[in-house]
């Protein structure tokens, strides 16, 4: 298993098609990646995960999406995902990385507060105002945007 950084013009339609996984906006995905930092998971030629980090403000930085492929999803791939962010995180010296996600993403809820990340807010009709079309999770509308952060 090997996650390396790429460079925005190294994305592949497979890179995309797993971001997507994470966000449904083509568009914005495109948009960050242009300034982001992307890493990805490959086992051989396999791409498994992927992951795009964006600082802001003077010492923070936030996941912006992480992803992994259904077929190797359960099997620990996004923690190590999670854990390689954070490292970057501290290597660069960033004070604080934060990630968002919806309020119908229960497992990832779950895996974020796991890896250390406690929730600090939350970004009421966040996935109404940015979002055209509706998205369901679990059974449930995705409307608002969980923040979790975690201090280093």
């Amino acid at each position: 298993m090997q996650i390396n950084k790429l460079n925005a013009n190294e994305l592949k339609d497979e890179h995309i098609s797993l971001l997507l996984l994470a966000d449904p906006s083509e568009k914005l995905i495109r948009e960050y990646c242009q300034s982001g930092i992307i890493f990805d998971m490959k086992n051989d030629n396999d791409l498994i995960g992927i992951m795009v980090l964006f600082p802001f403000g003077e010492d923070n930085i936030e996941i912006k999406n992480i992803a992994v492929d259904e077929s190797y999803q359960g099997n620990g791939y996004g923690k190590q995902l999670l854990k390689r962010g954070i490292e970057f995180a501290k290597q660069n010296e960033y004070k604080r990385i934060r990630i968002g996600t919806g309020n119908s993403s229960l497992n990832q809820l779950g895996l974020y507060q796991k890896c250390g990340f406690r929730m600090v807010r939350i970004d009421k009709d966040f996935f109404i105002r940015n979002y055209e079309e509706e998205i369901v999770e679990n059974g449930i509308q995705c409307r608002d945007m969980v923040i979790l952060e975690m201090k280093l």
